[in-house]
């Protein structure tokens, strides 16, 4: 039975669809997304303007956003003026995925550029102790960048390892402030064990307001300031992940930590709590953060020579919406790892474009090293492909596979296509461009294509470390 849409949301769906139709784009983009700016053309790459220096790299990432979540992406009830301006500015990508379908595995993967499965830290799904993390002798996007001239800062939600033995700054960020698990209680600043998890490099600091607020103070602090060489800056919020709790709401956040302190381990996960409403206000304050930092970057001078990227690390939860997708977070289905993905780059890229390219996580590691003058380390070579020639000068993408993997469920992508394997051990086969929802099964009428992207899984996978 089909899901029932609003007047508000069925208008924007077919006005989305007329205009996709109009301007060319693919199929693909055009059933799944619908566009709410008519003015949006599919991506070519624009003539060069001027010679451009390295770029300040901006990467953001939401925690646990759906892939419709934005209003841009097709939400009907909530709004996100800020990112969509983003993407009015940039190139919108309808086809993006995350590295893995929870927190820290995809990080692992932006980090390292490479399959989560390479590291043993990666295969944890996600990191729930001190056991393992990401090891500081394994490159990063921010060592190799540092290593090339840039100055780099993580701020926000890190969830690669605990200290004493793994950090940013032990990992190539020169500098960090945030928290080092996967969830914390907003105010508090407490974690799923109780632990007080907010840092300044490796030392805690002390701060107890709404935790969005303070993120969004340091990184506009940070993008203002009076920089003598290009940047980094990961800045990771938790917004809009568990618990369920906005700015203001104190009396919620009082009750949560309390059940932490009479030591309830699942305090944090506020499965009693939230609401539709809750989550739009949340995502909303998200929004409304990131339009801050870009106006502190405008303020500075460097938005034309800064590339922003925004993204979430895997698909939504509880409260996000997903539609048309199958599947939320933990989940290799699409609504498990399609993710909203917009890129903005004045000085070299224009705007008001959508891109149906599929790419995933360890693609833009790839690609903001190769656009940043770095080289990957020889003996950790990268699992992504780099963009760069194609969103500069419209170079073709060679095909290539998309992989993934996690405990009980396989996926790959090849062009339209997309391999899955599930917990009931069934291999199946969806065509992505006729079929974003993977309800139709070609199983049956493509064995050969079934044997050759299984084939093609297996192959990968035998590559990578056991679980």
């Amino acid at each position: 039975m089909s899901t029932p849409l609003s007047r508000r949301a069925l208008g924007g769906v077919a006005a989305g669809a007329a205009a996709a139709a109009a301007l060319g784009a693919t199929a693909s983009a055009a059933q799944a997304v619908p566009s709410s700016d008519p003015r949006e053309r599919p991506f070519r790459a624009a003539r060069p303007r001027r010679h451009s220096r390295r770029p300040n790299i901006l990467f953001v990432l939401g925690d646990d956003l759906g892939w419709a979540d934005l209003s841009s992406y097709g939400s009907p009830h909530i709004r996100t003026p800020h990112l969509d301006r983003l993407a009015r500015e940039g190139v919108r990508f309808t086809d993006a995925y995350s590295g893995s379908a929870t927190c820290s595995p995809t990080r692992f993967s932006l980090y390292t550029g490479r399959y989560p499965g390479r590291t043993k830290g990666g295969l944890a799904e996600p990191i729930a102790d001190k056991s393992v993390g990401l090891e500081p002798t394994h490159p990063t996007l921010a060592s190799l960048l540092r290593d090339s001239g840039y100055a780099t800062a993580l701020i926000g939600k890190w969830h690669c390892g605990h200290l004493p033995d793994h950090s940013p700054t032990r990992s190539g960020w020169d500098e960090f402030f945030g928290n080092f698990g996967g969830a914390l209680e907003y105010y508090s600043k407490l974690g799923l064990a109780g632990e007080y998890d907010l840092y300044e490099g490796d030392a805690e600091y002390k701060d107890l307001r709404y935790y969005t607020r303070i993120l969004t103070e340091r990184a506009a602090e940070y993008v203002g300031r009076d920089h003598d060489r290009p940047w980094l800056l990961n800045l990771n919020f938790t917004t809009p992940h568990w618990p369920w709790i906005a700015d203001g709401d104190k009396e919620a956040s009082d009750e949560i930590v309390r059940r932490i302190k009479a030591g309830d381990r699942s305090a944090l996960w506020h499965q009693d709590g939230g609401s539709v409403e809750k989550y739009k206000e949340m995502v909303e304050d998200l929004d409304r953060s990131i339009g801050e930092v870009l106006k502190a970057l405008k303020r500075s001078g460097q938005e034309q020579d800064t590339l922003v990227f925004f993204a979430s690390d895997n698909g939504g939860e509880r409260f996000s919406y997903n539609w048309p997708l199958a599947g939320n977070k933990g989940s290799l289905q699409e609504g498990g790892i399609r993710v909203p993905s917009i890129l903005r780059w004045p000085a070299r890229i224009d705007g008001g474009q959508v891109s149906d390219l599929p790419v995933f996580t360890p693609d833009w590691t790839a690609t903001l090293i190769d656009l940043a003058g770095a080289r990957p380390h020889p003996a950790y070579p990268l699992d992504g492909t780099s963009l760069g020639g194609h969103l500069l000068r419209g170079a073709d993408v060679p095909e290539r596979d998309l992989f993934w993997r996690v405990r009980g469920e396989r996926a790959l992508r090849r062009g339209d296509w997309k391999y899955y394997r599930g917990k009931s051990g069934r291999d199946q086969l969806f065509r992505l461009s006729e079929d974003s929802r993977e309800q139709a099964d070609r199983a049956p009428f493509e064995p050969t294509r079934l044997a050759e992207l299984r084939a093609a899984w297996e192959r990968i996978d035998a590559g990578l470390l056991r679980y």
